[in-house]
C-alpha cells in the first residue's frame, strides 16, 4: 500500500518530465514505468527524505537522455502510415488533448521547445519540477553561481519565445 501511495504521489511529475525530454506519450509512460522500477530496486540509496524527490528527477533525467541517446544512434527504419494504426487509439479522454486544448500551455510548450537544451533543462528541473538551485547544481555538477546565471538566461530567452511565438515585439 505503501508503495501504491508512493506511485500515485510522484507518477504525474515524472511522466510530465519524461514528457519534456521525449516529446512522445507513450515514450514517457515507458520511462516512468522504468523509473519506478528504479526507485523500487534502489531505494535504499536515498539519503533521507528531503532528497527523494531530487533523487528521483535524477533518475528521470538520466533515463530520459540514455532514451534520447540509444534513440538518436538507431533510428526507426521507417515510420507506419497514420491511416493504418486508427484502431490502436484510445477511445478515452487523452490527457495530453486535454492539455494541448489551453491555448496558454501550449504556447508556453511551443516556446519550450524552442530555447537551447540547458535552458529549456533548467527552466523545467526549476520551474516546472520545483527544485531548488542547490539541487539544480548537484544533479548537473555546475557550480551553483552559473545554474543561477543559467536559470536568469532561460527565463529571459523563454519570454523572448513566447512574445516571438504570441506575435508580439520583443523589447
Amino acid at each position: 500500500m505503501a508503495w501504491e501511495a508512493l506511485v500515485r504521489q510522484y507518477q504525474g511529475r515524472i511522466l510530465g518530465l519524461a514528457y519534456h525530454y521525449t516529446g512522445n506519450r507513450e515514450e514517457a509512460r515507458d520511462l516512468a514505468q522504468e523509473v519506478f522500477i528504479r526507485v523500487y530496486r534502489n531505494i535504499h540509496l536515498c539519503k533521507g527524505a528531503e532528497m527523494f524527490m531530487p533523487w528521483v528527477i535524477r533518475i528521470a533525467r538520466n533515463l530520459s537522455i540514455d532514451q534520447q541517446r540509444r534513440k538518436a544512434a538507431r533510428p526507426t527504419a521507417s515510420d507506419v502510415p497514420v491511416d493504418e494504426m486508427g484502431d490502436l487509439a484510445d477511445p478515452g479522454r487523452d490527457p495530453e488533448a486535454e492539455w494541448m486544448a489551453n491555448s496558454r500551455k501550449r504556447l508556453i510548450f511551443r516556446a519550450l521547445q524552442e530555447l537551447t537544451d540547458i535552458n529549456r533543462e533548467i527552466v523545467l528541473l526549476k520551474e516546472i519540477q520545483g527544485l531548488t538551485l542547490e539541487e539544480i547544481s548537484s544533479l548537473l555538477k555546475v557550480p551553483l553561481g552559473t545554474v543561477k546565471s543559467r536559470a536568469n538566461r532561460a527565463r529571459i530567452e523563454l519570454a523572448e519565445k513566447v512574445l516571438i511565438l504570441s506575435g508580439q515585439q520583443v523589447a
